[in-house]
């Protein structure tokens, strides 16, 4: 096992062949409380860089994706290509858009992962905020411009108040999405919660690790979810009274 690069586990013992019987492996449960006590800051460094990475994405995403969106929708042709566009970016693999935009960025980093999950994001904040703007009914609209109301205006107070349900049901996808898209980076050490998954791999499959990593961005993705959709809740008062 030693020439394969393994470690045998500790405590275990072995048959006249030199293998190691599996009754009397080292316990390595996959859950281990004092796994997580004993290397708590370690995990708040991953979570901290977690949570950094996807709410960057996230907020660059909504900043590309939202004047995409009102141009797909004031120039019709140009929505199938905005569209197709966003949708290819996202059917290219990880390791070939970090190679990519390596050149752009400098070295594989922090900011190469967090340019990748924003581009990544698109494909669902483009579709989702497009689609809002299209469902508010023209009636609405052009009584709104009747009663004077500019373009910003009518953006800010009718359009984006009607559309908010399909913003906020694209901000919650791409939002889970992008924290589960997090743990590509630790291909260049930037990986967050994902860093614990292969570093227990790497450690003779520790599974008290894993786990800890899985479970982590599992947590965290609920976790957003269920703040997003509480300030949906918030923001959006008038559906319940209709509901």
């Amino acid at each position: 096992m030693a020439s394969l690069g393994v470690r045998p586990l500790l405590g275990a013992r072995s048959d006249p062949r030199g293998r190691v019987l599996a009754a009397d492996e080292a316990s390595n449960p996959w859950f281990d409380a004092s796994y997580v006590t004993g290397n708590w800051d370690t995990i708040v460094v991953h979570l901290r860089q977690h949570v950094t990475l996807t709410v960057g994405a996230v907020l660059l995403g909504v900043l590309l994706a939202l004047p995409l969106a009102l141009l797909a929708r004031r120039v019709r042709p140009l929505a199938g290509p905005v569209l197709g566009l966003s949708s290819v970016v996202y059917t290219i693999p990880s390791l070939a858009m970090f190679a990519f935009l390596a050149p752009f960025t400098g070295p594989l980093s922090a900011t190469t992962v967090l340019v990748g999950l924003t581009l990544y994001t698109l494909v669902i904040l483009v579709r989702n905020f497009l689609a809002g703007l299209q469902g508010v009914p023209d009636d609405v609209r052009e009584a709104a411009r009747g009663m004077g109301y500019g373009s910003a205006r009518l953006f800010w107070q009718v359009d984006l108040p009607l559309a908010l349900p399909a913003f906020m049901a694209g901000l919650r996808i791409a939002t889970v999405s992008t924290v589960a898209l997090v743990t590509v980076g630790v291909i260049t050490g930037n990986g967050g919660l994902g860093q614990l998954i292969v570093g227990g791999f790497n450690a003779n499959f520790y599974r008290a690790e894993i786990v800890t990593g899985a479970v982590g961005c599992v947590l965290l993705a609920l976790v957003a979810d269920v703040l997003l959709a509480g300030l949906e809740r918030l923001l959006t008062p008038w559906t319940r009274a209709v509901a």
